[in-house]
């Protein structure tokens, strides 16, 4: 899947079936894996029940993304001890390129990107910690103590020195961005403005049956959604709430799952499920 604004949707609920924080954190680990792994773009995170109160869970599944998204070196500044991190030792690591592995000053090379986040100022700019062992000289003084932003390195010999860029010309993935919605699917749908809306689904077309039609679709579109449902309640079901059906809100409903052997598929086992086959099917057409 090589889009460069490549979107999940994926509903408040998906951790309702897990009622202890330890597995709701577990879970969420493993969405943010999956996300990783596919190279998403952007997870959006929307309301599912117009009769529970979702706020709750909605922000915590965003915490979360967001924690386990940011590098290692990162978190001490930008996230303090509470209770909802409390079992974040057990999220898996994502290694992906803004996560390097080596925090060695001589590993750095010049042209290499890092996130940073802005420790203080100094006479000749801003300090920054990258990840290495010391900290970096950015010249450019627009960004605040605290502040979290991409760059790039550009000198490395007595002192380490960097420049900012946009996330978005990073030539490699640099991870997933993540958004909470207050608005339902449907109208989420409307805000967003998609070029292509893809809605899976247990009652819907197999895969193999639409993928062609997808594909000429895929390869035209600069901003794609795949959507997913509860473990309670499919897209059909979600939808249905706001008056509406599935099929008239996106433009394929599929199945990807079409001969399961259990009787339901878990949310993080849909999602790999799915990436895994439209990575598949569309880095081979």
């Amino acid at each position: 899947m090589n889009k460069n604004n490549l979107t999940i949707a994926i509903p408040a609920s998906i951790i309702s079936d897990t009622p202890h924080l330890r597995e709701k954190t577990s879970k969420i680990g493993l969405i943010a894996r999956a996300a990783a792994i596919f190279k998403i773009h952007k997870i959006l995170i929307y309301p599912d029940s117009p009769r529970i109160n979702q706020s709750r869970d909605l922000h915590l599944i965003a915490k979360i993304l967001n924690y386990i998204e940011t590098p290692q070196y990162m978190r001490k500044n930008l996230y303090k001890i509470e209770p909802d991190l409390q079992y974040a030792g057990i999220l898996p690591p994502l290694r992906t390129p803004h996560h390097p592995s080596s925090g060695k000053n001589r590993d750095l090379k010049i042209g290499e990107y890092r996130e940073g986040i802005i420790l203080n100022q100094s006479k000749e700019g801003l300090t920054v910690d990258i990840g290495v062992q010391s900290p970096a000289l950015l010249r450019e003084r627009h960004f605040s103590v605290g502040e979290r932003l991409t760059v790039q390195v550009i000198k490395n010999d007595n002192h380490i020195e960097i420049q900012s860029v946009n996330r978005n010309d990073v030539p490699s993935y640099w991870g997933f961005q993540v958004k909470i919605t207050d608005e339902t699917f449907g109208h989420m749908l409307k805000t967003e403005q998609f070029d292509l809306v893809i809605s899976t689904a247990r009652i819907a077309d197999p895969f193999v049956k639409v993928a062609d039609k997808i594909a000429q679709r895929w390869s035209q579109a600069e901003r794609v959604l795949i959507a997913f449902g509860a473990p309670s309640r499919g897209l059909h079901e979600i939808v249905k709430d706001e008056g509406l059906r599935i099929k008239n809100i996106s433009d394929f409903v599929v199945n990807t799952i079409p001969d399961q052997g259990t009787t339901t598929v878990r949310a993080e086992e849909a999602l790999f499920s799915s990436l895994a086959i439209f990575t598949v099917y569309f880095n081979s057409y």
